[in-house]
């Protein structure tokens, strides 16, 4: 049996945040974060994406995995919050 599934979702913080991932079992495999909010440096966003593999879907979690990344890479997102990351993959539904 196969317990890999796609999610996709599309949150409006301030900004807006689309993801799209694979989850296995309530643990994101994969996972990719786009929108048009802005992130600095500019190619932090891949970091972060990496920084989410093996999380489980749990907002503690998320958001201390999200929080860790941003404040270790002296990362700047203006205008959000790990928080409102935490929301946008929390909100994605499965494909169908």
């Amino acid at each position: 049996m196969v317990s890999l599934l796609k999610f996709k979702g599309v949150y409006k913080a301030t900004k807006l945040i689309k993801v799209s991932m694979e989850i296995d079992n309530g643990i994101i495999k994969s996972i990719r974060i786009t929108g048009d909010f802005f992130m600095y440096p500019e190619d932090a966003i891949r970091g972060l994406e990496n920084a989410l593999i093996g999380a489980k879907l749990d907002a503690i979690e998320l958001e201390e995995r999200i929080s860790k990344f941003l404040s270790e890479g002296s990362i700047e997102f203006p205008m959000m919050t790990a928080k409102d990351i935490v929301n946008a993959i929390l909100s994605a539904k499965p494909e169908e």
